[in-house]
């Protein structure tokens, strides 16, 4: 096992190495501070892009319900139009005599003089 031998050397007091060691201190925080600025930087990278995300996410989600929302009413359009079509059809119909005719003895059971209507049970 490597332990760390004790030496007994003493250090040099001159200009020199403190220079060397005031550059080794300042390199050291300069490190430092970019670290600091490197996480602060890619900290407000990761929030900006899931704030970024999360919106297009939404947006995504409001997109599809709006779409399937379209596609229900597009359905109860037709239907609507179908209903029309055949309401228009009736309206023609009614201003037939014969037409009216034929619906009030079906409808509310009238009928022609001497006349005797049957009701049979529908099937």
């Amino acid at each position: 096992m490597n332990v760390p031998r004790r030496t007994n050397v003493t250090k040099l007091s001159s200009t020199y190495i403190a220079e060397h060691e005031e550059k080794k201190q300042k390199a050291a925080r300069r490190r430092r501070a970019v670290a600091v600025r490197l996480v602060v930087w890619s900290l407000l990278f990761a929030m900006f892009a899931s704030a970024l995300v999360y919106t297009l996410h939404s947006q995504a989600k409001a997109i599809d319900a709006k779409t399937a929302e379209q596609q229900k009413l597009k359905e109860q359009l037709a239907e609507l139009k179908r209903k029309e079509k055949q309401l228009k059809e009736e309206m023609k119909k009614l201003h037939d005599d014969d037409y009216i005719a034929e619906l009030a003895r079906k409808k509310y059971y009238l009928s022609k003089d001497g006349e005797i209507i049957f009701v049979l049970p529908e099937k």
